[in-house]
């Protein structure tokens, strides 16, 4: 089974892959975890060193290194012979796209790269965000403050409001999302 976690920087997506891989290893189900960006490559460490820069250029270089890091991981691991492979940020990295292309952007992924019918945005106002990102983080990446927070929201709001998405509450408790998201993986 493929499942994405996706959301807001904030939103709780590593916290709720943890819990979940945890709860694959228990029942002894086999499981393949893929965060973005990622460390263990050229592309999601560039990613993950341009998100942590301002400016323009640096914004257009993340997108790319992140887009890349992405398809980095669906060849090498999508195809494994695992019970799950969960993705923690998938699509909605397009909503950090430039207002003018972030649509097209999301459309043009979901067209090329394999969907999943367990898509869950972990759906976290940008204030919940941001005091967890403040309380949690000693440096921010550039999409991190408050402003680029509710910004990037509208974008993936509208995005998720699209049937392919199943919407978790992110102002529940870690417990109570966990279950959730369990629950809507039962066949």
């Amino acid at each position: 089974m493929f499942i994405v976690l996706d959301g807001l920087d904030g939103s709780g997506k590593s916290t709720q892959a943890g819990l979940l891989c945890n709860s694959f290893k228990k029942d002894n189900r086999s499981y393949i975890l893929r965060t973005h960006p990622s460390d263990d490559n050229f592309f999601g460490r560039k990613g993950r060193a341009y998100l942590m820069m301002d400016g323009k250029k640096a914004r257009i270089a993340a997108s790319l290194f992140y887009l890349l890091d992405v398809i980095r991981s669906i060849i090498l691991f999508y195809w494994r012979r695992v019970d799950y492979v969960v993705f923690v940020r998938y699509l909605l990295g397009t909503a950090y796209l430039p207002d003018s292309i972030y649509k097209l952007g999301y459309l043009f992924l979901l067209k090329l790269v394999p969907k999943s019918s367990k898509m869950f945005f972990i759906n976290t106002p940008p204030l919940v965000a941001h005091k967890r990102i403040e309380n949690s983080r000693r440096k921010k990446e550039m999409f991190e403050s408050f402003d680029k927070l509710q910004q990037v929201y509208l974008k993936i709001t509208t995005i998720t409001s699209r049937p392919e998405w199943i919407t978790i509450d992110g102002r529940n408790s870690s417990e109570d999302i966990h279950l959730q998201i369990k629950s809507s993986l039962a066949p």
